[in-house]
């Protein structure tokens, strides 16, 4: 057995440009659905979706690590009276993903994607956009300001 060892390090660049999709107006038209949403016949056999640990029962036990995390670290400068700025940051970032799940449960719920499509995804990616955007709002009031407690803190007492 002989082995053969390429000295070439570099590959071929590839100049093509990204595919665009094309949209036309039949794109932002609601899909027909059947009445009910009743596809096919009583004795079709149900296809589960397929296991996503971001979604389903999983996506509910994260929300609720998540809000039992942040109930301590809102009152903790306030009880305290010190405010550490390891626990302002996690509890922005956790606060800004508390937010961003609620949101996208309300996207899931009330702009379902087998009915609106696009608008689904426009929605998502506007949810997304904001969400990196208010990452970096946190990180903003952080370095420059005194904190997200600070204001949290001022706001209570105005």
């Amino acid at each position: 057995m002989v082995l053969r060892f390429s000295t070439q390090f570099t590959r071929p660049i590839s100049f093509k440009l990204p595919k665009i999709p094309r949209l036309s107006v039949q794109d932002f038209k609601l899909k027909e659905q059947p009445p009910g949403y009743i596809v096919g016949t009583v004795n079709d056999a149900y296809v589960p979706p397929a296991p996503n640990e971001y979604h389903g029962s999983y996506h509910w036990t994260y929300e609720k690590i998540v809000t039992l995390g942040m109930a301590p670290l809102v009152m903790a400068p306030f009880v305290a009276g010190v405010q550490h700025p390891l626990a302002d940051a996690v509890m922005g970032t956790l606060m800004l993903w508390h937010c961003k799940a609620g949101f996208e449960s309300c996207i899931i719920d009330y702009i379902p994607l087998r009915v609106y499509g696009i608008w689904h995804k426009t929605a998502m990616a506007l949810l997304g956009a904001g969400t990196w955007l208010s990452l970096y709002g946190l990180y903003v009031i952080e370095t420059e300001q005194n904190g997200l407690c600070n204001i949290i803190q001022s706001l209570w007492l105005a």
